[in-house]
């Protein structure tokens, strides 16, 4: 018998790549809890304990594509932040980070490739 492991998913719910990574992990038979990231971000320590988690560098947490991340210019000034104050802004607005954020408190994924859905999820 096997256990259903479960899953927060930190998305937009109106993000075609959020939806899709949703259907992905449900159609798997994952339990899934999902977050609005705009509503509800992760706060500062949970996206430090994620970006620990993830393996991935701090650029990659960033949703370079958004319009509030080409409004601030922060292209120019992360480079001059310290990792804790771009976790802190990571905190303060969901709309800068990359999403979806798919974890389960051991492992982490940034965005949805499916791919890397098979490996890290066994979807």
């Amino acid at each position: 018998m096997s256990t259903q492991r479960t899953v927060t998913i930190y998305q937009y719910p109106q993000c075609g790549t959020c939806r899709n990574a949703l259907k992905s992990l449900k159609q798997k038979g994952m339990e899934v809890e999902a977050v609005h990231i705009f509503d509800n971000p992760p706060d500062s320590g949970q996206i430090k304990q994620m970006i620990q988690q993830s393996g991935l560098e701090m650029k990659k947490w960033f949703n370079t594509s958004g319009e509030v991340y080409k409004e601030m210019k922060l292209k120019d000034k992360l480079s001059q932040m310290t990792e804790e104050q771009q976790i802190e802004l990571l905190a303060t607005n969901g709309r800068l980070i990359k999403r979806p954020i798919v974890t389960d408190g051991t492992k982490v994924t940034v965005g949805y490739k499916e791919e890397q859905y098979e490996q890290v999820w066994g979807v």
